[in-house]
């Protein structure tokens, strides 16, 4: 992780716990969680497969 990145989770007061269930939370959508959409809220899939759910918008559970 580069420091700048580093120093905006720091000045964002964000435990690694709340950072982590962000990601984790799935989408209502695929399924899939939410580290597995691009910052489009397209999903990229898992293990490098492609997401056939034709999700192309995060929404939460």
């Amino acid at each position: 992780m580069t420091e700048e990145i580093e120093s905006k989770i720091q000045e964002s007061n964000l435990t690694n716990s709340e950072l982590i269930s962000h990601f984790r939370e799935k989408c209502k959508i695929c399924a899939h969680h939410r580290i597995m959409h691009n910052e489009l809220g397209v999903c990229e899939g898992v293990m490098n497969k492609p997401c056939t759910s034709g999700c192309d918008k995060f929404e939460a559970e």
